[in-house]
């Protein structure tokens, strides 16, 4: 650690463009991620699929993207951080370059699918950089800016999204994304550093193909809520998938150098962690997702007017993420990881009780209230579970964290479209106004998400303020 650590020593301005740098072009690679679903119309009517079809730009990506982050660790142990950097940018501008000259929808999703390779592997790789070449007691600003990636941009990805489109056509997006990932490839020369210890061993092919149990997954609890729905077919291919799962589990723990560290999952404040920050991400997930959804069915806002209502939200959260980090340092990471809890907790309760009452400025300030929450949960907690684990275990831990907040980042929305569609139609049945129908059935999301953010809080209860293991 002290020779990671020593790479920066005396040059601080250094540090602050290696940091910078790495922050920029993982920054721009989270707002591909939740960007394009603004978008959707417009590709739809310019390649002249549906809408099922086109959803698969965000599916896809994201089905990619957690197949990529267990093999994370092993590309940090085995390949310099700069050369691995710059494949990761080269690729995410291949497939952007793609994207912008796509004549097909499959053309274009093949450019999807190579950004997503590259942001599933920096994803973890970033967080364990950056808390490798971090004191522990520096850890809490650190890690808050490390929220703007995490946080932040998943929130503003449909914000900006919307605004270049009311602009100029969707290809200006990925113009946009190549530029700012080519400039940041050519600086990379200069001021990225390899800051990770490397420990070569051979990459486990067989961990690697019962990982693709993810994918089958993940695909499944996107299938949650929707119509037409083969369901025979889907249960078996959950069936393989949970099969394929449970032996990389299985052979994690018994091969002798593991593609993923599960060992991890040992420590129990470390577990604490990867439920408390799936949590919190379900909250921001969710929010970003439900709430524009909200404005125009219940409130009758234009989608611009919905997107743009997520602006406080996000700017407050990008505003929150530094200075969270900070508290914690001060404070600790206890103190203000249950702050934040409760935000998000009151957040919704306040939803549920009074989601028949509310305005738009209503709605926006609780919005705010959830995802402020979020800016001092998520970061917080991350480094609460990595001073949970030995330095050598870190990049192991984020993967896993990492992974597990996707899964129930997914599953969150999932249900949380199953209850609205379920219970909305349960009224319209009763004979309920649609109007009616519709409040009744985002009431019923509200609450749903009341108690799963309590267990939350009562999670935050149990965690501690970890020392370093050894």
């Amino acid at each position: 650690m002290e020779e990671r650590l020593g790479i920066f020593k005396g040059d601080k301005k250094l540090r602050s463009w290696f940091v910078g740098i790495l922050l920029a072009g993982t920054f721009t690679m989270s707002i591909s991620q939740s960007s394009l679903s603004t978008a959707y119309p417009t590709l739809m009517r310019y390649f002249g699929v549906t809408a099922p079809t086109i959803q698969w730009l965000t599916t896809g990506f994201m089905l990619v993207m957690c197949i990529m982050m267990p093999i994370s660790p092993w590309l940090l142990s085995n390949v310099p951080f700069k050369r691995l950097f710059q494949a990761v940018l080269v690729l995410f501008d291949v497939g952007t370059i793609v994207i912008l000259f796509a004549p097909n929808f499959p053309i274009m999703m093949f450019g999807r699918v190579l950004e997503a390779i590259g942001v599933g592997i920096l994803f973890p790789a970033y967080q364990s950089v950056m808390l490798t070449i971090t004191p522990e007691e520096s850890r809490g600003v650190t890690m808050g800016i490390v929220g703007l990636v995490m946080g932040s941009a998943l929130a503003v990805g449909p914000i900006i999204s919307g605004i270049v489109l009311k602009f100029t056509t969707w290809q200006g997006l990925f113009v946009i994304f190549a530029i700012i990932i080519t400039l940041v490839f050519l600086l990379s020369f200069k001021f990225i550093a390899n800051v990770m210890s490397l420990k070569p061993d051979r990459l486990d092919f067989i961990s690697v193909f019962s990982s693709l149990g993810l994918i089958g997954l993940l695909f499944v609890i996107n299938q949650l809520g929707k119509t037409g729905v083969n369901w025979t077919n889907q249960f078996g291919l959950l069936a393989v998938s949970l099969v394929m799962l449970a032996y990389f589990v299985f052979r994690q723990f018994h091969i002798k150098t593991p593609m993923l560290e599960l060992r991890v999952l040992k420590t129990f404040n470390y577990d604490l962690a990867v439920l408390l920050t799936g949590f919190s991400y379900i909250a921001l997930i969710v929010t970003t997702i439900i709430f524009p959804l909200y404005y125009q069915e219940v409130l009758k806002l234009s989608p611009f007017a919905s997107g743009m209502s997520l602006v406080p939200g996000a700017v407050f959260l990008s505003l929150l993420n530094p200075v969270t980090g900070k508290l914690a340092d001060r404070f600790g990471f206890k103190r203000v990881l249950l702050i934040g809890m409760s935000m998000i907790t009151i957040g919704w309760g306040i939803l549920f009780v009074f989601s028949s009452e509310l305005n738009l400025i209503g709605m926006v300030i609780l919005a705010m209230l959830i995802e402020g929450g979020n800016a001092f949960v998520m970061m917080p907690v991350m480094t609460l579970g990595a001073n949970s684990l030995p330095d050598s275990l870190i990049a192991h831990g984020t993967a896993v964290i990492t992974t597990v907040r996707q899964i129930l980042g997914s599953l969150g929305v999932a249900v949380a479209t199953i209850i609205l569609t379920a219970i909305t139609q349960s009224e319209l049945t009763k004979g309920s106004h649609v109007e009616v129908a519709t409040q009744m059935g985002y009431r019923a999301v509200f609450f749903t998400f009341f108690l799963v953010e309590i267990l939350g809080l009562l999670l935050s209860i149990l965690i501690k303020n970890s020392e370093k293991k050894g």
